[in-house]
């Protein structure tokens, strides 16, 4: 018997939380999720921590290690691990790129400033800036993007400042470091997806030229930001330059080491290519391009070789579950809007950007609206969903593989009504696929990357909202919550296995199964069986 079509549906940012007023997905109206739940076997499924390649279970997850473990079928040690081993090992720093960039005798340090570990850590910056000075680094400026994402909204100030007093320890032993630049992370240099190559070109004046308001110190612009605006969060803090006698302290110049130490890879491609373009390039006005010797902490794309040069190996994820369809003849349509595109493809396919077989793979990409997503809480999910459904009637592909992206990107906007809105948007699609599947046949995975929506306030260790200026905190990161697994076979002919302490890395042998295929045996265990027919 030839299999079914076998829909995967990734509802991002859509976990399964506490189920009272702190959570959108519960408050929202669901009627097509709670009807699908109500007569389909679900489960909950972990999506953090050592369940997805983490350090540690206070990890959350994120889009990206997300993806990487369902496509992959197992866990992959990513981004944090291995940085954190290479530098543990010091491998890091006995590297051709490192030694590279401690020969010049500035080097800048560009990238998130937080204990978040979804694209970076502070603590990677520390050891950083301690090995160049050992090495002998005459200047280090650091170029501070600011979270409130990843973590609590205004906590830029719990690592500038304690940064801002190491450094002057340093200075005392002759070492000159100090922060040069900085700004929110959704205001400058980290776009991705070329969804806003403008927010590139703002970071790229102010790190690059010096351009910005300044102040005598980070902390100092952190706590003017506040001031000045009692509604904004680290993530769109203004831009900022440290000056000295008028003049900005860390403009970069020919001769200098540039190294971008985020290791993941969606929002460092930009300024790597910023960095790295000639004459060709044309994305923005870079003005004057000093020539630098530039390094990503991990090459951010080994399929396009971007950055040339990087300071950890990235980890190499070989029989993707796109590889083994495409080596069985299994065809697949994947589809997303510009804000995870990348996820459902390279992601998904084990941080590779080429297709593994022309014929067998159609990836379609619908363009995000460039509007702050609280405002259009919808995005393009209808498209998406549409596209989605009518590859489903016509049988288009075997795999059928759709993000959609509002719980994620609305949630991180810290808007709960907005995000409300997100999840309502994104069960009418699930309606709409559920109707698709069952009019042709398909069987239909729900289930989600990560948790967002569903936690939306930040929590005393009693559970209680905290409350600034009388009002409660919103949380902007992702939640270590666990997310849903819902199956629905119109066919009858399977239903979900007893795997205890399953994650979503155990979705890779579910989908090969459910595709008629043997898993390899190191991927984790299907999380579907055969209904047996023996008891009806």
């Amino acid at each position: 018997m030839v299999p079914p079509p076998v829909v995967l549906c990734i509802l991002d940012g859509v976990g399964w939380g506490r189920r009272d007023d702190t959570d959108a997905v519960c408050v929202a109206a669901t009627p097509h999720l709670d009807a699908l739940m109500a007569s389909s076997p679900w489960r909950l499924l972990r999506a953090h921590g050592l369940a997805v390649g983490l350090p540690s279970d206070a990890d959350m997850g994120n889009s990206e290690v997300g993806h990487n473990a369902m496509g992959a079928g197992r866990i992959i040690q990513q981004g944090a691990s291995l940085v954190e081993a290479a530098i543990a090992s010091r491998r890091l720093f006995l590297g051709q790129a490192w030694k590279e960039l401690v020969a010049t005798p500035t080097l800048h340090l560009i990238g998130l400033l937080s204990d978040g570990g979804v694209h970076s850590h502070v603590d990677h910056v520390r050891a950083l800036v301690r090995e160049a000075v050992a090495a002998g680094v005459q200047r280090i400026r650091v170029h501070a993007l600011t979270d409130g994402r990843d973590v609590s909204a205004r906590s830029a100030l719990t690592w500038i400042e304690p940064l801002e007093a190491e450094f002057a320890r340093y200075l005392v032993d002759g070492s000159d470091v100090s922060f040069a630049s900085g700004g929110g992370r959704m205001l400058l240099t980290m776009d991705r997806y070329e969804a806003d190559w403008e927010m590139v070109a703002r970071g790229w004046r102010t790190h690059v030229h010096g351009e910005g308001r300044p102040f005598g110190c980070a902390s100092d612009a952190i706590r003017a930001a506040y001031a000045d605006d009692p509604k904004v969060d680290d993530q769109w803090l203004p831009a900022f330059v440290v000056t000295q006698d008028g003049l900005p302290v860390g403009r970069i110049a020919d001769g200098d080491a540039v190294c971008f130490f985020n290791y993941r890879g969606d929002r460092a491609m930009e300024i790597s290519r910023a960095f790295e373009g000639g004459p060709e390039f044309d994305a923005f006005d870079r003005g004057t391009v000093p020539r630098v010797t530039f390094a990503g902490m991990m090459q951010y794309d080994g399929d396009l070789g971007v950055p040339k040069r990087f300071l950890v190996e990235p980890p190499a994820i070989d029989r993707t579950v796109g590889e083994l369809f495409a080596a069985a003849g299994v065809s697949t349509f994947a589809v997303s809007e510009t804000q995870k595109f990348g996820h459902v493809t390279y992601f998904f396919n084990g941080n590779r950007s080429a297709r593994f077989d022309e014929r067998l793979e159609t990836y379609e990409e619908l363009p995000s609206d460039n509007v702050p997503f609280d405002q259009l809480p919808e995005m393009k999910a209808r498209s998406v969903t549409t596209r989605a459904a009518r590859a489903i009637r016509e049988h288009a592909a075997d795999h059928i593989r759709l993000n959609l992206a509002n719980g994620d990107m609305v949630g991180h906007t810290g808007n709960f009504a907005a995000t409300v809105l997100a999840v309502e948007c994104i069960d009418t699609c699930v309606g709409v696929l559920v109707d698709a599947c069952r009019d042709s046949g398909a069987i239909l995975l729900v289930t989600a990357d990560h948790g967002n929506a569903d936690e939306m306030f930040e929590l005393d260790k009693h559970g209680k909202k905290l409350l600034a200026n009388g009002v409660p905190k919103p949380r902007t990161s992702h939640s270590l919550n666990p997310v849903p697994l819902v199956l629905m076979d119109p066919t009858g002919r399977w239903t979900l296995a007893d795997v205890p302490d399953a994650g979503i890395a155990n979705i890779g042998a579910t989908l090969l199964v459910l595709r008629g295929l043997v898993p390899p045996t190191d991927y984790l265990p299907a999380l579907v069986r055969h209904v047996d027919r023996s008891s009806l």
